[in-house]
């Protein structure tokens, strides 16, 4: 009996992990190979830009760089990017606030007199994926 039991809870769990799915992100127009590249999935407006529900670091290769988000469930997100030339772990900006580092969005999203708007760099997953995002 408690083979059967220990059975059925290993299909459920091979079940609900074959649900999720891996979100690459291929990240280019860097000007640049200096630093890393850090990468944050939000999954709902309200975070976005905020807090991240899962992020990635990488380095940069030829002024490009790649980064796998591992068992993402299906669903909408955002991405959001920046190019860490100084390796100090944040995005710098300057006196007035405005980034002196360049960043990026999913959909190559862009802000006017801000940040790019959650709506317009949102996407959905259902299944492994691949988003491209362009710096330039």
């Amino acid at each position: 009996m408690s083979k059967i039991i220990t059975l059925t809870l290993l299909f459920i769990c091979s079940l609900m992990s074959a649900q999720n799915a891996n979100l690459t992100v291929s990240v280019s127009g860097l000007k640049n190979s200096n630093g890393i590249v850090k990468v944050g999935l939000y999954n709902s407006e309200g975070t976005f830009l905020k807090t991240t529900y899962k992020s990635q670091v990488s380095e940069i290769k030829d002024n490009e760089a790649t980064v796998t988000f591992v068992g993402v469930p299906a669903g909408e997100y955002a991405i959001s990017t920046f190019h860490d030339e100084n390796n100090n772990g944040i995005l710098d900006k300057n006196m007035m606030g405005i980034p002196s580092e360049d960043y990026a969005a999913s959909n190559n999203a862009k802000g006017f007199m801000g940040p790019p708007s959650y709506q317009d760099a949102k996407f959905s997953v259902s299944g492994n994926s691949k988003i491209k995002i362009n710096f330039k």
